[in-house]
């Protein structure tokens, strides 16, 4: 209580509400666009100031494919013969050329084979026929096994019944003359060439012109039928023989099976006819005029972009008179930190939603990456020094003293992994421009600060940070080790530059954990680390509790191990759950006796007041435990689920009896039955619920929603006359079904899938700690163990 509630108090005055708000200063602070706005403008001003030297057109990074930060321009005119450019026009030329087709013979020869055999056969059958005169049935026979013989070879699918109507309708001379047309026909039809729909371009059925190769190797262009079109052909020829139609029909049906595409793409000749137009092709020159843009900001750097700036960093070093020695100019310098910042905006604001509403979060990312683009800047200036500009081999270290994975490693440990690693490349990319525009080293450190968020994965302990920042060093010694070696370089500079790395990484362990503490307490984070030292029982504000309220300490050690039990089973952080339950009902050490938990005699305080005032008693709890929280510093996850974990419910005991005792139907006090409960002459008034429900919020995060879920399923099991798994069920789904169905879930992010889990992590907890006994006969102990030795 302060000095001016002690003062009103003693004068009779209402004792000053508090509230477990925060402060209105904090909360503009922290939600304010004014704030974001000035954090982005710092953040660009910061950037720009540390890494502004040794920028120029002629050296900036950029990489095909990637997207550009700023502008440029070409500085001097210049002529090169583009390799794109022509590799482009040649590919119009080959495109060009038509392709080379030859005629295949071969199919229309071994039908003709299989036509002249079959006549041989036919032939032969009628000659024995009219010599022997053998019977109907077996000539039948012998002429199908020559005509399947005949279509076994295709195979074809000429039809029997054909053949009988040619042998029965003409003799064998005439009938001989015809298929010797029609095979001429077939020639004919080949020697043209035929062709499948595979080819018809955008007109099926039809190909105006092919290039086919001759038996001489010679190149013609003809006009080729397709597969439709000759049979079409060879159809009307048939039709002009001076035979019968169903005669001309069945020798049609016949043939038309020898009429197959014969064209076979000549790749070989197709390539000769390519290199021969290719061949006269000369490079492109492009000329390039001073003030042409080169490269716009915002857009992705194409091959040709690419080709153009290498040809206009050549032109640069050969037109010394007309060299860009003089850094960009700051409003370039602008673009290249606005271009990366605006892309740290994005990502958050697309991956981290709650760092892109929490100013202190956004502070955090600034001052950190400010920080280490300072000391990777600082490492820099070293080499400016004597001693370095005299050894070069100490000189080769300085880009790996630079502490990279300072920035990561911190919001790896405060915020999370995904903001880490795009911090550690924004780092990357800023310590890779500092130093010359090194894509190697920007690689480096970016594996780096990858491994050392890795390793610092739920991280406990403070030497496992150091540890991580170790291994991180050990990477980029490692890789520097092996670049060296491809690069030849002496044994002493891969040793010197192997050390530099394993050291930077050291000390970045080293300086991170002495910061921690200090980044904690100044933007309110919370660590794995601080959460572990607060599950210490020797915590003042957990000696209290056990001393002044040891009913509500075992209920908040049953909360926590419920709570972080079920965080546990749906992917939430069960030591936040856990540290948070512990704490969350520390308010109730200011008035114990009021708790039904520690109540150690059968007096109850509230038997003396109206239900109003118990209610206002039973709320005060909250903002007591805030107040307690804040005088102790414990983190704002903590006070945060002391202010929600009893939501908005509605404290339901003192709420029936104020309901009961407006309708009259109260039920007198123990200790003062003539007491009046509303004065004499007034009616029953209307009870407002407002009033019995806590003041909130509800519940705005996973963590806070479990415990909130836990205490009433605590609570309420103490009520059970007889635990049994049907009972204990129906208990947890009965409390998170009313705290659903009056709200105090919509906020906490929770889903039915997670929910269910829940309830399943509670029942068995709860069965667990809830086990019965055996009951051993009157007057009988159990059998102690024998003592040993």
């Amino acid at each position: 209580m302060s000095w001016l509630e002690k003062i009103m108090t003693r004068l009779g005055g209402r004792k000053m509400r508090r509230t477990a708000e925060p402060a209105a200063f904090m909360v503009f602070l922290e939600n304010s666009r004014w704030v974001t706005a000035l954090i982005f403008c710092v953040t660009v001003v910061a950037i720009v100031i540390v890494s502004s030297a040794g920028l120029n057109t002629a050296n900036l990074p950029v990489l095909p494919n990637q997207l550009a930060t700023t502008r440029i321009d070409a500085v001097v005119p210049f002529n090169y013969a583009s390799e794109i450019r022509t590799q482009q026009a040649r590919a119009q030329i080959i495109e060009r050329v038509p392709p080379v087709y030859r005629l295949e013979k071969q199919p229309l020869l071994e039908f003709i084979d299989a036509v002249h055999d079959l006549q041989i056969q036919v032939a032969e059958l009628e000659r024995s026929q009219s010599t022997k005169n053998p019977l109907k049935t077996e000539l039948d026979a012998n002429l199908t096994a020559a005509f399947d013989a005949f279509n076994a070879r295709g195979p074809y699918r000429a039809s029997h019944e054909d053949l009988k109507l040619l042998m029965t309708h003409m003799p064998t001379e005439q009938r001989a003359v015809l298929i010797e047309a029609g095979l001429s026909v077939l020639r004919q039809i080949y020697a043209d060439g035929v062709h499948d729909d595979t080819l018809t371009g955008d007109t099926p059925g039809h190909i105006s012109v092919l290039q086919v190769t001759q038996p001489d190797r010679s190149i013609s262009v003809r006009h080729v039928q397709s597969l439709e079109e000759a049979l079409t052909y060879l159809r009307i020829n048939l039709a002009g023989e001076d035979v019968p139609r169903n005669v001309s029909f069945a020798l049609f049906r016949v043939l038309r099976n020898g009429v197959v595409p014969n064209l076979a793409f000549d790749r070989e000749a197709t390539a000769q006819r390519q290199e021969v137009a290719v061949s006269q092709l000369k490079p492109v020159v492009v000329h390039v005029n001073r003030g042409h843009s080169i490269i716009e900001p915002g857009t992705r750097v194409t091959p040709e972009q690419y080709e153009m700036l290498m040809a206009h960093r050549k032109a640069l070093r050969e037109n010394t008179a007309n060299q860009l020695d003089e850094d960009l100019q700051l409003f370039s310098r602008i673009l290249l930190v606005l271009a990366m910042v605006l892309a740290s905006v994005f990502y958050v604001r697309l991956e981290d939603r709650e760092t892109s509403l929490s100013n202190g979060r956004l502070g955090l990312l600034a001052l950190v990456v400010i920080l280490n683009i300072t000391l990777v800047r600082a490492v820099y200036s070293l080499g400016s020094l004597d001693f370095f500009s005299l050894h070069g081999d100490w000189a080769s270290t300085l880009p790996y003293i630079a502490p990279f994975a300072f920035a990561p490693l911190i919001v790896a440990i405060l915020i999370d992994a995904g903001s880490a690693i795009f911090m550690a490349l924004f780092i990357s990319i800023f310590t890779g421009v500092i130093y010359g525009n090194r894509l190697d080293l920007l690689v480096l450190t970016f594996l780096a600060s990858t491994v050392a968020i890795f390793s610092c994965q739920d991280v406990r302990k403070r030497s496992r940070v150091v540890r991580s920042a170790g291994l991180g060093g050990l990477t980029i010694a490692l890789f520097a080790l092996l670049v060296g070696l491809a690069d030849q370089l002496p044994l002493a500079t891969l040793l010197k530059q192997f050390g530099a790395g394993l050291t930077s990484g050291v000390l970045t362990g080293i300086i991170v954990v002495g910061l921690l503490p200090v980044l904690e307490s100044l933007f309110k984070r919370t660590t794995d680390i601080t959460l572990l030292e607060l599950t210490d029982y020797n915590h003042p504000l957990l000696r209290l509790m056990q001393l002044e309220a040891p009913g509500t300490y075992h209920h908040s050690l049953v909360v926590a191990q419920l709570s972080e039990n079920a965080a546990s089973a749906i992917g939430a952080n069960p030591l936040l759950a856990r540290v948070c339950a512990l704490f969350h009902d520390v308010g109730k050490t200011v008035k114990p006796e009021y708790f039904i938990e520690n109540q150690r005699t059968r007096e109850n305080p509230h038997d003396l007041n109206n239900p109003s005032l118990s209610a206002l008693i039973i709320k005060s709890h909250v903002k007591e435990g805030v107040d307690l929280a804040r005088q102790h510093r414990l983190p704002r996850a903590v006070i945060d689920v002391i202010r929600q974990h009893h939501g908005t419910t509605l404290i339901r005991f003192f709420y029936h009896r104020a309901v009961t005792t407006s309708q009259g139907n109260s039920i007198p006090a123990r200790r003062n039955e003539s007491r009046e409960l509303y004065p004499p002459g007034l009616g029953p008034m209307e009870v407002a619920e407002s009033t019995y429900r806590y003041d909130g919020p509800v519940p705005r995060f996973k963590e806070s929603a479990i415990i909130s879920l836990a205490d009433g399923v605590e609570a309420a099991s103490r009520s059970l006359r007889k635990v049994t798994p049907q009972h204990m069920g129906e208990l947890i789904d009965s409390i998170i079904r009313d705290r659903i169905e009056d709200e105090q879930m919509d906020e906490s992010l929770l889903t039915f899938a997670e929910i269910t889990r829940i309830k399943s992590s509670f029942n068995f907890t709860m069965l667990n700690m809830l086990h019965s006994r055996v009951n051993y006969p009157a007057g009988t102990e159990p059998e102690a163990p024998a003592p040993k030795g």
